[in-house]
């Protein structure tokens, strides 16, 4: 059946859709001995597909993995220099490439992965999924401050952020640490934005991309998702409502037994007066002139027919 190259491509395990439509553009794609064009469709049962010279291989198995990347580890697939990269910490066969960008000097949450079209459903523009983080700013913010990192930066290549989340979680030394939400992905943002309205940035820590967290991983550890979250990710099923604490609540069924039928009572002036007197037990009898503490309905005698 035939499908887009890019995506042949990307499930072949050569990276997000966008990276694939970028091979194609240089030329580095060839379908049946010609250079192939962005939109083409192909065949790869029937078709000869060669990327940089070598045959598209077989789709590969998806695989999905959350990362804790530490400090002045890359955040690639191949580094130019001797640095790690985070494929280095994952010691696990075939083809994982990280989705989305995240500092060198910065650390957190990275998720690696051959599925192409989640990777474009994730950093693609339009999508504006959201990325938190937790960051450290060498100075006590003011209200001023916020309120303008909130509304959104002109940054110095004239583009102005999109609107943020904002908020202050504690004091730390002459600094404070800030929780910060963002829909857009840009270089550098958080620490550029920083510099831009008086906050140096000392520290980064990306806690959650989309419905995807950190969790209790620790710098270098790495874990499968699991069947559920890989699903929340793509939006193949309703995200549950979170707390403020980020844990799903639980969804609770309370069944209410059925309402108890009153038995059926005698007008309380047909009762026996002294109900007593049904245990074969004496009646205690009232003494003179004291009122009975029976309700007034009850001390009525009724009219002799």
């Amino acid at each position: 059946m035939e499908e887009r190259l890019q995506k042949l491509m990307a499930q072949a395990g050569l990276g997000s859709r966008r990276a694939c439509e970028e091979m194609i553009a240089t030329g580095r794609v060839n379908v049946n001995g010609k250079r192939a064009e962005i939109g083409q469709k192909a065949d790869p049962a029937v078709d000869r597909i060669l990327v940089d010279g070598v045959p598209l291989k077989a789709p590969e198995a998806y695989q999905y993995i959350a990362i804790y990347k530490p400090r002045n580890v890359l955040t690639t697939v191949e580094a130019p220099d001797p640095r790690q990269t985070v494929r280095d910490l994952v010691p696990l066969p075939g083809t994982l490439y990280p989705v989305g960008r995240l500092d060198v000097d910065s650390e957190g949450l990275v998720l690696l992965t051959n599925d192409g079209d989640l990777a474009n459903h994730l950093t693609h523009p339009r999508y504006e999924h959201e990325k938190e983080y937790k960051v450290l700013v060498a100075r006590r913010p003011d209200d001023a401050q916020l309120d303008t990192w909130r509304r959104g930066v002109v940054l110095a290549d004239g583009h102005r952020t999109l609107p943020a989340e904002v908020f202050f979680l504690s004091a730390f030394g002459q600094g404070a640490w800030l929780k910060v939400i963002l829909r857009e992905g840009r270089k550098r943002q958080i620490r550029e934005i920083g510099a831009l309205i008086g906050l140096p940035v000392v520290r980064i820590i990306r806690l959650r991309i989309g419905t995807l967290r950190l969790g209790r991983l620790k710098p270098g550890e790495w874990r499968p998702l699991t069947q559920p979250e890989i699903s929340e990710l793509k939006g193949l099923n309703p995200v549950e409502h979170r707390s403020r604490g980020g844990h799903p609540k639980q969804n609770r069924t309370v069944t209410r037994p059925p309402a108890r039928r009153e038995k059926s009572q005698r007008p309380l002036a047909a009762q026996p007066k002294n109900r007593q007197a049904s245990r074969n037990q004496p009646v205690k009898p009232s003494p003179p002139g004291k009122k009975s503490g029976y309700p007034r309905a009850i001390r009525k005698t009724s009219k002799p027919s």
